[in-house]
């Protein structure tokens, strides 16, 4: 008896239909695979045939074929036990095959039947109401974060036992359902880290809000214990909240990769990742054999930190230069390509030299000659060139530190940077694929960032008399454009222009001695 069963395959962030063919063969023994599956699918057979017995099912005496169509996709991982076990209970006629065109089947089973949690339950689920299918049927613990994709009815099952009786219509099983406009409403205004709790920093804080506002990549340069890392875990909190698009396109990339807690249904919050300075390229950007998002796509939507910047390998920062433009990252293996998007802030932070107390008025640099130089040089031109806000982070004070009062919320500078971004929004509503002044194109900032004569005056002077590169034009005219609109000015002024200029530290040609 031939039966078809339905399930996914996870390819970039989205997911493929499989279909799965079990039949009898009587010129076979055993069960024979087809269709490009690994070992690990192949090993299914084993823990099929122990969940079964162990259930009181019978696994048939006979010779089977398996089929995985799409048969040039090849098949990877433990995801496809459970529809691999209905298909071969179902040809052996221990499950009703009525039901089953109406759902999507994923899950691995262990020995004793129970079924484990798998990756990418959420694209699985869109690309099931995708195929018109009435539900999806797949572990319990996946099941809050399937319930996100409305009109679709999502069973969370325990063990093969509850996907039998179900099917055969024994069990009334009723599916599981969320609020998603209720759970996405309740955690917006969740700040894990806020600015209030940041002492002094005045300049930094300023700094962190036009990055904010403008969607500004930002480097913090300054000894230790000044707070950068502690002011970078404040930035997600004053950005604007995510979106429900964002939301659900955040929470399919942490759903592929496996870091999505089981508990929850939805990604609410920005995210922010810190890698450690040891991380490899492919850790990184994404990739490796069968190819997983990487911290840049992790960071979607959200905040990428990469403290003590110059300890990172050289070319695990270099690979990062082309999704800082084209917010993408595309992986190109023998067998496949897939897209992983990456639209993130990066905020970096470092010492400004080895023992890191150059321009330290309280302690003196003991690097020698050329050493400051040097451990600056470890960042090349191409990467700087895309970080528009570089400041200086000087340490703080006893005074500041013991004045524990009056420093501003988090939620009060998000009101202004989402006033700013609105008016971003309405500006390039007519530009495709730009959102903040931050994506500006050079041609795009030549019509928006218009200057006066006094404006381009003073500009010319600081070009000429601070060693500007001619990369730092750009910067500095779309940080003066996000300044303003954090004002609700119209025109760029002298003092947007100003305070720009005061963002460009590292373009200096004296800088570093």
């Amino acid at each position: 008896m031939l039966v078809k069963t339905y399930s996914a395959i996870v390819q970039g962030i989205d997911a493929v239909c499989m279909t799965i063919e079990a039949n009898f063969s009587f010129g076979l023994s055993g069960v024979c695979m087809v269709g490009l599956p690994d070992n690990a699918v192949k090993e299914s057979e084993q823990r099929i045939r122990s969940s079964l017995s162990v259930n009181g099912y019978r696994f048939p005496n006979k010779g089977i074929v398996i089929n995985m169509a799409p048969a040039d996709i090849r098949k990877e991982g433990a995801a496809y036990d459970l529809p691999i076990a209905i298909s071969i209970m179902a040809a052996d006629e221990q499950v009703l095959t009525s039901r089953l065109e109406d759902f999507m089947l994923i899950g691995e089973l262990s020995l004793d039947g129970g079924l484990q949690p798998i990756k990418g339950a959420l694209p699985i689920a869109i690309k099931a109401k995708e195929m018109g299918m009435k539900g999806i049927i797949l572990p319990l613990a996946n099941a809050q974060e399937a319930a996100v994709v409305s009109g679709l009815k999502v069973y969370g099952m325990l063990n093969i036992r509850d996907v039998v009786r179900f099917l055969n219509g024994d069990d009334t099983t009723e599916p599981t359902t969320i609020d998603i406009n209720e759970v996405f409403n309740r955690s917006q205004q969740q700040i894990s880290h806020d600015f209030s709790h940041v002492h002094g920093q005045a300049h930094a804080r300023r700094a962190l809000e036009v990055a904010a506002a403008g969607g500004h990549n930002l480097i913090m340069v300054g000894p230790p214990g000044s707070g950068k890392s502690m002011m970078a875990k404040c930035l997600p909190g004053i950005l604007p909240p995510l979106t429900l698009q964002e939301a659900l396109e955040t929470t399919k990339i942490h759903s592929v990769s496996g870091t999505l807690d089981h508990n929850t249904s939805l990604i609410t919050q920005r995210p922010f990742r810190a890698p450690h300075h040891t991380a490899t390229d492919v850790s990184i950007v994404g990739g490796g054999t069968n190819p997983m998002p990487g911290e840049i796509s992790l960071a979607h939507n959200g905040v990428l930190f990469l403290d003590e910047l110059p300890e990172y390998r050289h070319t695990a920062l270099e690979v990062m230069r082309q999704p800082l433009e084209d917010r993408k990252i595309r992986i190109s293996r023998s067998k496949m390509s897939v897209e992983y998007p990456a639209s993130f802030t990066l905020v970096a932070a470092m010492n400004p030299c080895p023992c890191g107390h150059y321009n330290d008025p309280t302690h003196p640099c003991t690097c020698p000659p050329g050493a400051v130089k040097k451990y600056m040089s470890r960042i090349s031109g191409p990467l700087l060139d895309r970080i528009d806000i570089q400041i200086e982070v000087p340490p703080v004070s006893f005074a500041q530190m013991h004045n524990s009062t009056g420093e501003e919320s988090s939620e009060q500078i998000r009101q202004r940077v989402v006033k700013a971004r609105e008016i971003q929004s309405k500006r390039f509503e007519n530009e495709e694929g730009i959102y903040c002044n931050a994506q500006m194109s050079s041609q795009l900032v030549r019509r928006y960032c218009q200057l006066d004569a006094e404006g381009s005056k003073m500009l010319n002077f600081a070009m000429n008399r601070l060693g500007f590169s001619a990369r730092a034009y750009d910067r500095i005219m779309k940080v003066s454009r996000t300044i303003a609109d954090l004002e609700g000015a119209e025109n760029i002024m002298v003092k947007h222009i100003s305070e720009a200029i005061g963002y460009r530290n590292l373009d200096r040609e004296n800088w570093g001695g």
